[in-house]
């Protein structure tokens, strides 16, 4: 008996793993940021908390915002191209058959399969192989507004936790350091992660976030201990 073989390819998993990676990442580096620049300015913890707190609400509802806004922008161009190439599909198919056999020629395919390909293409769901070949609309990248923008205010909001979660564990004396530690540790393991799950590179992934993420943190230490006030 013959086996089905079934291929699962990584791109499948570019709709939701970029908002996810996107999210959290933001979450860690802009509280603990946040977190690190109050207790630079040397604030009690409850003002730190209370800063920490306040930006993980507010971040994680502009992500979210933000998100759905773009993705929803894209589904709009992707919407408004599908409704002329439907259009078009209906008063001029055949122009439409030989501008869809014209892509398979440009691949390399001889002229008069390509036309056999368009047709049996088309014959089946026009609209769907003109998306695909082009337009570059599949089921794999096609916008999902409400998917991005939840999974970046869930994403955000985990990764904000962390470093709210250190700053309470940390002793007093020592919250910017302990958190500035934990959230570079959990950027290079969502790095490796994110890298892992999406085929890249991890200690090019791990590299670039940790970097990123650490100059955040010193940035907002060096501006809190600039304007800060003894409480």
């Amino acid at each position: 008996m013959a086996r089905r073989h079934l291929e699962h390819h990584l791109v499948q998993r570019i709709g939701w793993l970029r908002a996810a990676v996107l999210g959290a990442n933001d979450g860690i580096v802009s509280t603990a940021s946040l977190v690190v620049g109050v207790a630079a300015a040397a604030q009690g913890r409850t003002e730190i908390l209370l800063a920490g707190v306040a930006g993980l609400t507010a971040g994680a509802f502009s992500m979210a915002a933000g998100e759905y806004v773009s993705v929803s922008s894209q589904a709009d161009t992707e919407n408004a191209d599908l409704d002329r190439e439907r259009q078009e599909l209906v008063t001029q198919p055949a122009f439409e058959r030989e501008e869809l056999a014209a892509l398979y020629v440009n691949r390399g395919v001889d002229l008069a399969l390509a036309r056999k390909v368009a047709d049996q293409l088309m014959a089946r769901d026009a609209l769907a192989a003109h998306a695909r070949d082009e337009l570059g609309i599949s089921e794999i990248t096609t916008a999902r507004p409400i998917q991005a923008a939840v999974t970046s205010a869930l994403t955000f909001s985990g990764g904000a936790v962390v470093p709210l979660i250190a700053a309470v564990l940390a002793p007093a004396a020592y919250v910017g350091w302990t958190v500035s530690a934990t959230a570079i540790l959990v950027l290079a393991v969502l790095g490796a992660i994110g890298a892992r799950a999406g085929g890249a590179s991890i200690p090019r992934a791990v590299a670039r976030v940790t970097f990123w993420g650490a100059l955040a943190l010193a940035t907002t230490a060096g501006v809190g201990m600039l304007f800060g006030v003894s409480s």
